[in-house]
Protein backbone atom coordinates (compact mmCIF):
# COMPACT_ATOMS: atom_id res chain seq x y z
CA UNK A 1 0.00 0.00 0.00
CA UNK A 2 1.46 3.45 -0.88
CA UNK A 3 0.08 6.79 0.20
CA UNK A 4 -1.34 7.43 -3.19
CA UNK A 5 -3.14 3.92 -3.41
CA UNK A 6 -5.19 5.85 -0.05
CA UNK A 7 -8.47 7.53 -0.33
CA UNK A 8 -7.20 10.51 0.96
CA UNK A 9 -8.68 14.29 -0.04
CA UNK A 10 -7.79 15.46 -3.15
CA UNK A 11 -6.32 18.71 -2.17
CA UNK A 12 -4.04 16.56 -0.13
CA UNK A 13 -2.55 14.52 -2.90
CA UNK A 14 1.17 15.70 -4.12
CA UNK A 15 1.30 17.72 -0.64
CA UNK A 16 4.81 16.89 1.20
CA UNK A 17 4.56 16.87 5.11
CA UNK A 18 5.88 19.90 7.26
CA UNK A 19 9.36 19.41 9.07
CA UNK A 20 13.20 20.36 8.95
CA UNK A 21 15.48 17.42 8.69
CA UNK A 22 16.20 15.62 11.74
CA UNK A 23 20.01 15.00 11.73
CA UNK A 24 22.22 13.92 15.15
CA UNK A 25 25.43 16.54 14.40
CA UNK A 26 27.84 18.60 17.00
CA UNK A 27 26.13 21.67 16.20
CA UNK A 28 22.13 22.20 15.27
CA UNK A 29 21.10 25.41 13.97
CA UNK A 30 18.10 24.65 11.91
CA UNK A 31 14.82 24.95 13.74
CA UNK A 32 15.09 28.32 16.09
CA UNK A 33 15.63 26.63 19.57
CA UNK A 34 16.59 28.48 22.26
CA UNK A 35 20.56 26.85 22.57
CA UNK A 36 20.22 27.10 26.20
CA UNK A 37 18.74 24.56 28.67
CA UNK A 38 16.85 25.04 31.81
CA UNK A 39 18.23 25.55 35.01
CA UNK A 40 18.69 23.03 37.87
CA UNK A 41 16.42 25.09 39.78
CA UNK A 42 13.86 25.06 37.79
CA UNK A 43 14.20 21.34 36.39
CA UNK A 44 13.81 20.18 40.29
CA UNK A 45 10.66 22.51 40.23
CA UNK A 46 9.15 21.02 37.42
CA UNK A 47 9.55 17.66 38.77
CA UNK A 48 8.16 18.41 42.04
CA UNK A 49 5.07 20.22 40.62
CA UNK A 50 4.62 16.90 38.16
CA UNK A 51 5.11 14.54 41.24
CA UNK A 52 2.80 16.88 43.54
CA UNK A 53 0.15 16.43 40.79
CA UNK A 54 1.14 12.87 39.42
CA UNK A 55 -1.98 11.11 41.89
CA UNK A 56 -4.73 13.25 39.98
CA UNK A 57 -3.60 11.73 36.20
CA UNK A 58 -6.36 9.40 36.76
CA UNK A 59 -8.37 12.27 36.25
CA UNK A 60 -9.05 14.64 33.15
CA UNK A 61 -7.09 17.75 33.17
CA UNK A 62 -8.28 21.46 33.70
CA UNK A 63 -10.50 21.64 29.87
CA UNK A 64 -10.53 25.73 29.62
CA UNK A 65 -6.77 25.79 31.40
CA UNK A 66 -8.13 28.68 33.84
CA UNK A 67 -5.16 28.75 35.70
CA UNK A 68 -2.35 28.43 32.77
CA UNK A 69 -4.59 31.47 30.80
CA UNK A 70 -4.40 33.60 33.76
CA UNK A 71 -0.39 33.40 34.32
CA UNK A 72 0.33 33.79 30.32
CA UNK A 73 -2.40 37.09 30.44
CA UNK A 74 -0.10 38.78 33.80
CA UNK A 75 3.41 37.72 31.42
CA UNK A 76 1.65 39.20 28.62
CA UNK A 77 0.56 42.43 30.22
CA UNK A 78 -1.55 45.19 28.45
CA UNK A 79 -3.94 44.98 30.81
CA UNK A 80 -4.73 41.87 29.32
CA UNK A 81 -6.94 38.94 31.51
CA UNK A 82 -7.28 35.20 31.32
CA UNK A 83 -10.82 35.55 29.26
CA UNK A 84 -8.87 37.10 26.20
CA UNK A 85 -5.87 34.71 26.29
CA UNK A 86 -6.60 30.92 25.13
CA UNK A 87 -3.46 27.82 24.83
CA UNK A 88 -2.72 25.05 22.66
CA UNK A 89 0.03 22.48 21.99
CA UNK A 90 2.19 25.12 20.04
CA UNK A 91 1.45 27.96 18.29
CA UNK A 92 0.56 25.82 15.24
CA UNK A 93 -2.10 23.81 17.11
CA UNK A 94 -3.75 27.81 17.98
CA UNK A 95 -3.40 28.62 14.47
CA UNK A 96 -5.02 25.09 13.54
CA UNK A 97 -8.29 26.09 15.63
CA UNK A 98 -7.99 29.60 14.33
CA UNK A 99 -8.80 28.19 11.21
CA UNK A 100 -11.12 25.89 11.91
CA UNK A 101 -13.15 28.27 13.73
CA UNK A 102 -13.07 31.20 11.03
CA UNK A 103 -11.88 29.44 7.93
CA UNK A 104 -13.19 26.30 6.07
CA UNK A 105 -14.92 25.35 2.99
CA UNK A 106 -15.55 28.81 0.65
CA UNK A 107 -13.03 30.91 2.99
CA UNK A 108 -9.93 31.91 1.56
CA UNK A 109 -6.95 32.68 3.70
CA UNK A 110 -3.83 35.01 2.98
CA UNK A 111 -0.18 35.78 3.75
CA UNK A 112 2.78 37.26 2.37
CA UNK A 113 5.69 35.25 1.25
CA UNK A 114 7.86 34.16 2.28
CA UNK A 115 6.84 33.46 5.72
CA UNK A 116 5.98 30.69 7.97
CA UNK A 117 5.47 27.85 5.58
CA UNK A 118 2.77 26.17 8.30
CA UNK A 119 0.36 29.02 7.52
CA UNK A 120 -0.48 28.07 4.45
CA UNK A 121 -0.12 24.12 5.34
CA UNK A 122 -2.73 24.22 7.84
CA UNK A 123 -4.97 26.66 5.76
CA UNK A 124 -4.94 23.88 3.66
CA UNK A 125 -5.40 20.74 6.14
CA UNK A 126 -8.42 23.17 7.08
CA UNK A 127 -10.08 23.18 3.50
CA UNK A 128 -9.23 26.89 3.45
CA UNK A 129 -7.94 28.23 0.00
CA UNK A 130 -4.52 30.03 0.21
CA UNK A 131 -3.70 33.17 -1.48
CA UNK A 132 -0.16 34.04 -1.37
CA UNK A 133 0.37 37.67 -1.18
CA UNK A 134 4.10 39.37 -1.96
CA UNK A 135 6.78 40.76 0.24
CA UNK A 136 8.88 43.21 -1.57
CA UNK A 137 12.53 43.11 -1.61
CA UNK A 138 13.58 43.48 1.48
CA UNK A 139 10.93 41.44 3.03
CA UNK A 140 9.00 44.28 4.46
CA UNK A 141 5.23 44.78 3.40
CA UNK A 142 3.83 47.57 1.25
CA UNK A 143 0.80 48.45 3.47
CA UNK A 144 -0.83 50.04 0.25
CA UNK A 145 0.07 46.78 -2.06
CA UNK A 146 -1.37 44.58 1.10
CA UNK A 147 -4.60 46.51 1.16
CA UNK A 148 -4.94 46.44 -2.70
CA UNK A 149 -4.38 42.27 -2.13
CA UNK A 150 -6.95 42.42 0.80
CA UNK A 151 -10.19 44.25 -1.42
CA UNK A 152 -9.08 42.11 -4.23
CA UNK A 153 -9.16 38.53 -2.21
CA UNK A 154 -11.06 39.31 0.58
CA UNK A 155 -9.65 36.97 2.61
CA UNK A 156 -11.45 35.71 5.82
CA UNK A 157 -7.94 35.30 7.54
CA UNK A 158 -4.98 37.38 7.57
CA UNK A 159 -1.59 36.23 8.59
CA UNK A 160 0.79 38.53 9.53
CA UNK A 161 4.43 37.21 11.25
CA UNK A 162 6.15 39.82 13.26
CA UNK A 163 9.45 38.79 13.30
CA UNK A 164 8.74 37.26 10.28
CA UNK A 165 9.88 33.40 9.70
CA UNK A 166 12.48 33.03 7.92
CA UNK A 167 13.39 36.22 7.32
CA UNK A 168 13.61 38.16 10.81
CA UNK A 169 11.82 40.92 9.26
CA UNK A 170 9.78 42.63 12.20
CA UNK A 171 6.50 44.91 11.06
CA UNK A 172 5.65 48.40 11.49
CA UNK A 173 2.40 48.37 14.09
CA UNK A 174 1.05 51.11 11.59
CA UNK A 175 1.23 48.64 9.05
CA UNK A 176 -0.32 45.81 10.80
CA UNK A 177 -3.54 48.52 11.60
CA UNK A 178 -4.00 49.48 8.06
CA UNK A 179 -4.38 45.56 7.36
CA UNK A 180 -6.72 45.27 9.89
CA UNK A 181 -8.98 48.57 9.02
CA UNK A 182 -8.97 46.86 5.25
CA UNK A 183 -9.68 42.84 6.35
CA UNK A 184 -13.10 41.73 5.97
CA UNK A 185 -12.64 39.25 8.58
CA UNK A 186 -10.15 38.24 11.37
CA UNK A 187 -5.88 39.06 11.30
CA UNK A 188 -3.73 36.81 12.84
CA UNK A 189 -0.23 38.69 13.86
CA UNK A 190 2.17 35.46 14.89
CA UNK A 191 4.08 36.83 17.00
CA UNK A 192 6.44 33.53 17.95
CA UNK A 193 9.84 34.97 17.85
CA UNK A 194 8.71 38.62 19.06
CA UNK A 195 11.06 38.49 22.93
CA UNK A 196 13.99 38.65 20.55
CA UNK A 197 12.70 42.22 19.02
CA UNK A 198 14.75 45.00 19.62
CA UNK A 199 14.01 46.69 22.19
CA UNK A 200 11.28 49.42 22.16
CA UNK A 201 9.65 47.25 19.22
CA UNK A 202 5.94 47.83 19.79
CA UNK A 203 4.09 44.37 20.00
CA UNK A 204 0.89 44.18 18.06
CA UNK A 205 -0.94 43.45 21.63
CA UNK A 206 -0.81 47.62 21.60
CA UNK A 207 -3.56 47.31 18.82
CA UNK A 208 -5.92 44.99 20.59
CA UNK A 209 -8.29 47.18 22.66
CA UNK A 210 -9.44 48.77 19.32
CA UNK A 211 -9.48 45.66 17.05
CA UNK A 212 -11.52 42.91 18.27
CA UNK A 213 -10.79 40.91 14.96
CA UNK A 214 -6.88 40.97 16.14
CA UNK A 215 -5.36 37.67 17.21
CA UNK A 216 -1.58 37.42 18.57
CA UNK A 217 -0.07 34.21 18.89
CA UNK A 218 2.99 33.52 20.97
CA UNK A 219 5.14 30.39 22.18
CA UNK A 220 7.24 29.04 24.69
CA UNK A 221 9.08 27.42 22.39
CA UNK A 222 11.76 29.95 21.67
CA UNK A 223 12.68 32.53 24.41
CA UNK A 224 11.34 30.18 27.25
CA UNK A 225 13.64 27.48 25.89
CA UNK A 226 10.28 25.06 26.39
CA UNK A 227 9.92 23.29 22.80
CA UNK A 228 9.45 19.76 24.18
CA UNK A 229 6.60 21.19 26.30
CA UNK A 230 4.92 22.46 22.84
CA UNK A 231 2.94 25.25 24.29
CA UNK A 232 1.72 28.18 22.47
CA UNK A 233 -0.81 30.85 22.94
CA UNK A 234 -2.96 33.72 21.73
CA UNK A 235 -4.29 36.85 22.88
CA UNK A 236 -7.56 38.52 21.48
CA UNK A 237 -11.11 39.15 22.08
CA UNK A 238 -13.59 37.10 24.35
CA UNK A 239 -15.50 36.65 21.77
CA UNK A 240 -13.14 35.32 20.02
CA UNK A 241 -12.05 32.74 22.79
CA UNK A 242 -15.40 31.94 22.44
CA UNK A 243 -15.16 30.91 18.66
CA UNK A 244 -12.08 28.77 19.62
CA UNK A 245 -14.16 26.74 22.41
CA UNK A 246 -16.61 24.83 19.37
CA UNK A 247 -13.73 23.54 17.85
CA UNK A 248 -11.10 22.80 20.67
CA UNK A 249 -10.99 18.90 21.34
CA UNK A 250 -11.97 18.24 24.58
CA UNK A 251 -9.54 18.33 27.79
CA UNK A 252 -6.64 18.91 24.56
CA UNK A 253 -3.72 20.51 26.77
CA UNK A 254 -2.94 17.47 29.17
CA UNK A 255 -2.09 18.25 33.22
CA UNK A 256 1.66 17.98 32.03
CA UNK A 257 2.05 20.44 30.03
CA UNK A 258 0.36 22.86 32.06
CA UNK A 259 2.23 21.91 34.82
CA UNK A 260 5.06 22.45 32.59
CA UNK A 261 3.92 25.89 31.37
CA UNK A 262 2.89 27.22 34.85
CA UNK A 263 6.59 26.16 36.20
CA UNK A 264 8.37 28.00 33.06
CA UNK A 265 6.18 31.12 33.24
CA UNK A 266 7.31 31.26 37.50
CA UNK A 267 11.11 30.82 35.92
CA UNK A 268 10.50 33.76 33.27
CA UNK A 269 13.23 36.15 34.37
CA UNK A 270 15.62 33.49 34.22
CA UNK A 271 14.49 31.97 31.02
CA UNK A 272 14.35 35.12 29.28
CA UNK A 273 17.90 36.24 30.78
CA UNK A 274 19.40 34.57 27.59
CA UNK A 275 18.03 36.71 25.21
CA UNK A 276 19.98 39.61 25.62
CA UNK A 277 23.17 37.20 24.73
CA UNK A 278 21.22 35.92 21.60
CA UNK A 279 20.65 39.00 20.52
CA UNK A 280 24.28 40.30 20.50
CA UNK A 281 25.21 36.68 18.82
CA UNK A 282 22.51 37.33 15.99
CA UNK A 283 23.94 41.50 15.38
CA UNK A 284 27.49 40.05 15.35
CA UNK A 285 26.24 37.47 12.83
CA UNK A 286 24.96 40.10 10.79
CA UNK A 287 27.69 41.74 10.53
CA UNK A 288 30.66 38.83 10.23
CA UNK A 289 27.91 37.07 7.51
CA UNK A 290 28.07 40.98 5.62
CA UNK A 291 31.47 41.36 5.69
CA UNK A 292 32.09 38.16 3.70
CA UNK A 293 30.19 39.75 1.09
CA UNK A 294 26.62 37.51 1.42
CA UNK A 295 23.29 39.49 1.66
CA UNK A 296 21.81 39.25 4.76
CA UNK A 297 18.15 40.03 5.97
CA UNK A 298 17.84 42.44 8.71
CA UNK A 299 16.63 39.93 11.79
CA UNK A 300 14.70 40.78 14.88
CA UNK A 301 14.40 37.06 15.94
CA UNK A 302 16.82 34.60 17.40
CA UNK A 303 17.56 33.38 13.00
CA UNK A 304 19.46 34.92 10.47
CA UNK A 305 18.58 34.81 6.87
CA UNK A 306 21.91 35.01 4.17
CA UNK A 307 22.47 34.64 0.90
CA UNK A 308 23.37 34.88 -2.70
CA UNK A 309 24.42 31.67 -3.44
CA UNK A 310 24.08 29.89 -6.98
CA UNK A 311 23.71 26.51 -5.62
CA UNK A 312 22.72 27.17 -2.07
CA UNK A 313 22.08 23.39 -1.30
CA UNK A 314 25.83 22.66 -1.90
CA UNK A 315 26.42 24.81 0.84
CA UNK A 316 24.54 23.48 2.99
CA UNK A 317 25.77 19.91 2.59
CA UNK A 318 28.94 21.06 2.95
CA UNK A 319 27.78 22.77 6.41
CA UNK A 320 26.45 19.53 7.67
CA UNK A 321 29.64 17.84 6.09
CA UNK A 322 31.28 19.97 8.72
CA UNK A 323 28.89 18.58 11.75
CA UNK A 324 27.06 21.85 11.19
CA UNK A 325 23.39 21.91 10.23
CA UNK A 326 21.07 24.57 9.34
CA UNK A 327 18.37 25.46 7.54
CA UNK A 328 17.71 25.22 3.30
CA UNK A 329 14.49 27.51 3.47
CA UNK A 330 13.51 31.03 2.09
CA UNK A 331 14.02 32.12 -1.64
CA UNK A 332 16.07 30.57 -3.87
CA UNK A 333 19.44 30.68 -3.00
CA UNK A 334 19.27 31.92 0.57
CA UNK A 335 19.48 29.74 3.86
CA UNK A 336 18.67 30.44 7.76
CA UNK A 337 21.01 29.85 10.45
CA UNK A 338 19.39 30.32 13.90
CA UNK A 339 21.57 31.84 16.84
CA UNK A 340 23.40 28.97 18.86
CA UNK A 341 25.82 29.32 21.78
CA UNK A 342 29.07 31.55 21.11
CA UNK A 343 30.93 28.07 21.02
CA UNK A 344 28.58 26.48 18.24
CA UNK A 345 28.46 29.97 16.63
CA UNK A 346 31.87 29.67 16.54
CA UNK A 347 32.23 26.30 14.60
CA UNK A 348 29.91 27.79 12.11
CA UNK A 349 31.48 30.81 11.56
CA UNK A 350 34.45 28.53 11.19
CA UNK A 351 33.00 25.75 8.39
CA UNK A 352 31.49 28.58 6.38
CA UNK A 353 34.91 30.35 6.26
CA UNK A 354 36.05 27.37 4.91
CA UNK A 355 33.52 26.94 2.60
CA UNK A 356 33.71 30.74 1.19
Amino acid sequence: MRLEDLPIRDDLRGMSPYGAPQIDVPVRLNTNENPYGPSEALVADLAEAVRRGAGELNRYPDRDATALRADLAAYLGHGLTGERVWAANGSNEVIQQILLAFGGPGRTAMGFEPSYSMHRLLSLGASTEWVPAAREDDFGIDPDKAVAAIEEHRPAIVFLTSPNNPTGTALDPEVVARIVRAAPGMVVVDEAYFEFARTGTPSALTLLPDHPRLIVTRTMSKAFAMAGTRLGYLAADPAVIEALLLVRLPYHLSTLTQTAARVALSHGRELLGTVDALRAERDATVTWLRGRGLAVADSDANFVLFGGFDDRHAVWQALLDRGVLIREVGPPGWLRVSIGTSEEMAAFRAALEEIL
